[in-house]
């Protein structure tokens, strides 16, 4: 059973993107091409996301993981994702183990769909959503030290500096940025 449509965002003049929840009939094997897709930049960085290879399985799992999991549908293909968890113990960072933090993840926009705003667009929705979890008043991010337009993207957003962590998986150091969702 597809979902309906939660969100519609215009974009390049007439075309139309619509955002949704992801649902049992949704390909995983599509997300997963998605996330290999879109993630490729950071692998030919020689960063080892695990976004950039997982298989479906892991896609699976991390989609119905999270608190939500939002799709983009663009002429019924799916062109870009983001995943809301809610807060949860971490092993390895201190600000993730807070109780008022939830953060985001998996999130992708296919390279041609890039430039037109999708990716912020998602942000919003998932910033708003994340108000919605009890007691949560921070979303977080963590992505690679060296992945510096990511960086910059999410500081345009008021996402500031919160702690550096080595996951066991990445071969490169991530630093944790966050936003207070309320000011």
């Amino acid at each position: 059973m597809q979902q309906r449509s939660l969100y519609s965002y215009s974009f390049n003049d007439d075309e139309y993107i619509e955002f949704r929840l992801l649902s049992s009939g949704d390909s995983i094997e599509e997300l997963t091409q998605l996330l290999h897709k879109s993630y490729k930049i950071l692998a030919d960085m020689g960063l080892n996301y695990v976004a950039a290879t997982q298989n479906h399985s892991i896609t699976l799992k991390r989609a119905t993981h999270a608190y939500k999991c939002y799709i983009g549908m663009y002429k019924n293909k799916i062109i870009s994702t983001i995943s809301l968890y809610g807060p949860e113990p971490s092993e390895k960072s201190s600000w993730y183990s807070k109780g008022f933090v939830a953060k985001f993840g998996q999130f992708a926009v296919a390279p041609e769909f890039q430039k037109y705003g999708i990716g912020s667009k998602m942000m919003d929705i998932v910033e708003e959503e994340a108000k919605t979890i009890k007691n949560v008043t921070e979303l977080a991010i963590d992505t690679a030290e060296s992945a510096h337009h990511l960086i910059e993207f999410y500081k345009k957003r008021e996402y500031r500096y919160v702690e550096t962590i080595q996951w066991d998986f990445a071969n490169y150091k991530s630093v944790i940025l966050s936003k207070t969702l309320y000011s």
